[in-house]
């Protein structure tokens, strides 16, 4: 893997947002000299992807990702041929089949992806989501004995079910067997099932447990997979068409990039060439969805998390769970028109829910400074908000955060969501935490956790984490620098230096966007819009000039500095750049991340 570089970025050893600069991997700084870009092109992709720890013999495997050249024989995860022929064989006897998701983003497009895939099998499909409110998070037994009632001799369930032992019990005891097709952590100990699914098993494969970045919508996939190959092994498909699985890929690159799963490897390609199935709006949903986000052109990878996977979330987490499904599912215009308008409008309640939750959430991290952990809780906080706001408070601080909402449910318990820093396994030290008597129920992976936990039991919990994880959040935020990619002066900024980017993506965790330091440069404009980004005009000694934002940064150590400190000296932006479309000609923008002087 490319090794960072040891010495500092133009010697910044403490930038303006407190971080050390650093190479990714070698030294791509372009200068004064940006004339002849093009023919630095395929050397600035190769550079992109060497440091992004390809080895130099698979450059071009990774230079156009593709499924030939990264999807694994599904064969070879755990419990998958078990799976594709109980649901093969539930096809072939028609079945009653009910797939039960969860009610975020990967659940929902997992669940649309079975439905569908059944769909184009000749088999319609029942689907049961559950309220996040009234229900919680993953498999109630209740409901999978009500669902074995109404007549489903097969239950799949997609983002849940790989720690519901106890539902999954219930679920046998009523002679109905289940799929898990998961990929949250498991236990040592798996639950009662007809097939268990999941790369994170324990005792996973060498193939399997590499693929353990997948999201469920990724896992869903190779299901698909395995299920048609196993009904062509039948002569299923000697009368009828076989599906064009690859249709499907435009909700695997939804669910997998709004979950914030690693995109590298497998998930990469699936993201990549999900993105052109959507850009062709053969999902009647999913162009409804794209309309609603008031997007004119094809969907980009930040699209996805910043646009789309919102409006879906937002059913889930403030409206009707079961709305995300049925948008992906839906082959009428005027219902995926009606859906995806109410789901843009339930986002922007969304919004503002969040808004009062984590004001709340972040007046109360002055008491917690010297924590490692943040644990922040609050009675009449929205549940469906708070893996959000936890977010918000992990970027602010830089550290692992926990947002909880108390008196969550009839018996007073707090539901809480944690999300972590790189470096941090959260998901693992919340299943540590519930066996240790701390909490009602818990699980996650290493980026994202969710719990239940009793209120007498919060301080106890907050002290367990915080012994637990202290050495890996200090060791993570020491290694917390700035890691740039390129170095150019501002007359190199341009469109073509964009797309070129561009096309060593798509960019996510685990592969992270370009970073590039601009400069130097000195501020001409430097102002507020909206509520609290700050806008910049900047120039530099070879004549070029750019717009810049930070988004986020007016009341940060940065953002002052930007709007009232820059006045007359030299300063280096660093961040990422994107290309601003709106005008009669697309213009290459920054959107800064951090800056240091230049004098």
């Amino acid at each position: 893997m490319a090794s960072h570089g040891t010495s500092a970025v133009f010697g910044v050893e403490r930038s303006l947002a407190g971080r050390s600069w650093r190479w990714r991997g070698g030294n791509m700084d372009l200068g004064e000299s940006h004339a002849g870009m093009a023919g630095l092109e395929q050397d600035l992709v190769t550079q992109l992807l060497l440091a992004r720890g390809v080895s130099p013999d698979d450059i071009e495997r990774h230079r156009t990702p593709t499924l030939r050249g990264f999807l694994p024989d599904p064969s070879a995860f755990r419990d998958m041929d078990e799976a594709a022929r109980r649901l093969a064989e539930a096809v072939l006897g028609n079945e009653t089949i009910t797939v039960y998701g969860d009610y975020d983003v990967d659940g929902a497009t997992s669940a649309a992806l079975l439905i569908r895939l059944l769909r184009m099998l000749g088999h319609e499909a029942r689907y049961y989501i559950p309220d996040r409110l009234l229900e919680g998070y993953g498999p109630s037994g209740e409901a999978l004995v009500r669902l074995a009632e109404e007549g489903s001799s097969l239950i799949v369930t997609v983002d849940c079910g790989a720690m519901a032992h106890q539902a999954l019990a219930m679920a046998h005891d009523a002679g109905v067997d289940v799929i898990v097709v998961d990929h949250h952590k498991c236990s040592t100990e798996l639950p009662i099932a007809a097939a268990l699914v999941n790369p994170n098993r324990l005792d996973e494969s060498d193939t399997g447990a590499a693929h353990g970045h997948l999201a469920a919508v990724g896992v869903a996939f190779l299901l698909a997979i395995a299920t048609v190959r196993t009904l062509r092994d039948r002569g299923y498909f000697e009368t009828r068409p076989e599906p064009d699985l690859f249709a499907l890929l435009d909700l695997v690159a939804l669910g997998t990039v709004a979950d914030v799963a690693a995109l590298h490897g497998l998930n990469r390609a699936l993201v990549a060439q999900g993105l052109k199935i959507m850009a062709k709006r053969e999902n009647t949903g999913m162009s409804a969805l794209i309309d609603a986000s008031r997007l004119n052109r094809a969907p980009t990878c930040s699209d996805l998390g910043f646009a789309l996977g919102p409006r879906i979330n937002a059913g889930g987490r403030v409206g009707e769970s079961t709305l995300g499904v049925r948008l992906l599912t839906t082959q009428d215009p005027d219902e995926a028109r009606a859906i995806a308008g109410q789901l843009s409008v339930l986002n922007e309640e969304r919004r503002a829910i969040e808004a009062a939750v984590q004001e709340a959430a972040e007046d109360q991290l002055a008491s917690q400074h010297n924590r490692s952990v943040l644990v922040l809780a609050g009675s009449g906080w929205h549940p469906g908000v708070i893996g959000i706001v936890a977010g918000r408070i992990k970027e602010k601080t830089g550290k692992p955060a926990l947002v909880i909402a108390l008196d969550a449910d009839e018996e007073g318990r707090g539901k809480g969501s944690g999300r972590s820093i790189s470096g941090v396994d959260l998901g693992s030290a919340i299943i540590a935490a519930r066996e240790h008597g701390l909490l009602v129920a818990g699980g996650g992976h290493a980026m994202a956790a969710g719990l239940t936990v009793a209120p007498d039991k919060l301080d106890s919990l907050a002290d367990w984490l915080d012994e637990r994880l202290s050495g890996a959040v200090a060791r993570a935020m020491e290694e917390r620098s700035m890691l740039l990619d390129l170095a150019l002066a501002p007359g190199g900024l341009t469109p073509n230096l964009v797309e070129t980017l561009e096309s060593a993506g798509p960019f996510g965790v685990g592969w992270p966007a370009p970073r590039v330091a601009v400069g130097p440069v000195r501020l001409v404009k430097a102002d507020i819009v909206g509520k609290d980004h700050v806008r910049l005009i900047a120039s530099g000694r070879d004549g070029g000039s750019f717009k810049a934002v930070a988004f986020r940064a007016a009341e940060t150590e940065l953002g002052q500095a930007l709007l009232h400190g820059s006045r007359g000296r030299n300063l280096w932006l660093a961040g990422r750049v994107k290309l601003d479309d709106w005008g009669s000609r697309p213009q290459a923008e920054l959107h800064v991340e951090d800056a240091a002087w230049a004098d």
